[in-house]
């Protein structure tokens, strides 16, 4: 299996080193992962004229500048339920690309897979939540439904917490066998790709799967004065974020940030994502590239907003 695997965190973060690392299971990993921080950035693409750097790793810049993983003996990452390494034992082949995730996947489909599409983009394990409304800004699902978008299967990984040292055990326990679920069992129709989030609890307290519908909320207070403090709680750094760490002003500018509270919709009905990963389940919802409404659609139609216009005779006027 030819796998190509992403995220939005940029290739430095510990949780794209892990997923790597699970994928490696199932068969041939190609990672493109942005070089800095692309959060929110949701299907957004690298445009214009702006040139686009696009480096690969060697092993050893790898081993300096990457996540470093708990070793076995062998010599192998130390993921659980591996077994130490089960699957190819080819070393993944790394890469950033200075672009948002969207543009790694379309990068890679362009550029790494010319003869044939990967069989599967996995995006992740994204240091957050991507459950409710979130869906609709990541750059981790925007990754998976640039891929969707090709007809290429497509899973986005979150876990629910920021924390760049985040506990990633019970994605390494249970996303193995999610994702052999899934890709055992393919949808029907192209356009599918599924986002999956992890409550931010060891595996042992794990209670179980829930497939889900998105929960609705909105992000409430959320520009702030500039204050990179709230940045560096969670061991995010400007530079992390392709940014100065001393930002100027130019005469008469406020800086700003966003920041934001999550406010969730009093409106939301039983089996939304993130009420199950709040009771300690695995969420995972199905999405689709195609977002018409098509119930919206047949009711614009019974109102009269599908129908023909009398023609005019442009030359009588």
């Amino acid at each position: 299996m030819e796998i190509l695997v992403t995220n939005d965190d940029g290739y430095r973060a510990k949780g794209i080193k892990v997923l790597t690392e699970i994928m490696r299971q199932f068969g041939r990993v190609t990672v493109i992962a942005p070089k800095h921080h692309q959060s929110g950035m949701s299907m957004a693409a690298s445009l214009g004229l702006k040139q686009i750097a696009y480096k690969k790793l060697s092993s050893e810049e790898i081993e300096r500048d990457t996540y470093t993983l708990p070793r076995h003996a062998s010599g192998e990452a130390c993921i659980p339920g591996t077994d130490g390494g089960q699957g190819t034992t080819e070393p993944a082949e790394w890469s950033y690309l200075d672009a948002t995730p969207a543009s790694c996947v379309k990068f890679g489909f362009n550029t790494c897979f010319l003869d044939r599409m990967p069989d599967v983009v996995v995006s992740g394990i994204n240091h957050g939540s991507n459950a409710t409304t979130a869906s609709c800004y990541s750059g981790t699902l925007g990754a998976a439904a640039e891929a969707a978008l090709n007809g290429v299967p497509a899973i986005g990984v979150s876990l629910e917490t920021l924390d760049p040292d985040a506990d990633f055990s019970a994605v390494e326990k249970y996303f193995p066998g999610i994702f052999r679920m899934l890709t055992d069992n393919p949808p029907a129709k192209k356009g599918i790709y599924y986002n999956i989030n992890f409550p931010d609890i060891p595996a042992g307290k794990i209670k179980g799967i829930r497939a889900a519908h998105q929960g609705n909320g909105r992000w409430v207070k959320e520009f702030i004065p500039w204050n990179p403090g709230i940045y560096s709680r969670y061991g995010i750094t400007p530079e992390m974020l392709g940014q100065s760490s001393t930002p100027s002003a130019e005469e008469g500018e406020i800086l700003y940030m966003m920041a934001g509270e999550y406010e969730d919709d009093p409106g939301n009905i039983h089996g939304a994502d993130h009420w199950f990963t709040r009771d300690g389940y695995i969420s995972i919802v199905a999405h689709n590239i195609d977002t018409t409404d098509y119930g919206e659609v047949s009711r614009l139609k019974r109102l009269g907003l599908d129908t023909d216009f009398p023609m005019t005779d442009a030359s009588s006027h």
